[in-house]
């Protein structure tokens, strides 16, 4: 969406660079690779796809029946407190807080297409 900022300064879009240093936090359990799933589901293509989209991992019932697209601003809000916007999600990573940090992951997760 033009002018909305991810990284927490308006006007600003985060940095690909500074994410993907971000995203080696979340290859404990995701992978960056297109049908290749972890714990997590794989997060190729994760912006604009729905919720528990990805063929052949078992979501949990509560994000099988959430029902959003993953947008900037649903994965900034989803990332800032994973169980309080999805209570009863099995992501146990409890969130990133910084609002740059966010930014900047999500800029990096649009470039995995």
């Amino acid at each position: 969406m033009p002018g909305v900022s991810t990284s927490g300064h308006a006007g600003s879009p985060g940095d690909p660079a500074a994410g993907a240093e971000i995203f080696k936090k979340c290859l404990v359990c995701h992978t960056k690779e297109a049908g290749k799933n972890k714990v997590g589901p794989s997060l190729f293509g994760i912006v604009g796809r729905h919720s528990a989209a990805v063929l052949g991992y078992v979501y949990s019932p509560a994000m099988k029946t959430v029902g959003m697209v993953w947008t900037d601003e649903e994965l900034d809000r989803y990332l800032t407190r994973p169980q309080a916007v999805v209570p009863g999600t099995k992501m146990t990573f409890p969130g990133l807080p910084d609002a740059r940090e966010r930014g900047d992951l999500i800029a990096y997760l649009k470039t995995l297409r």
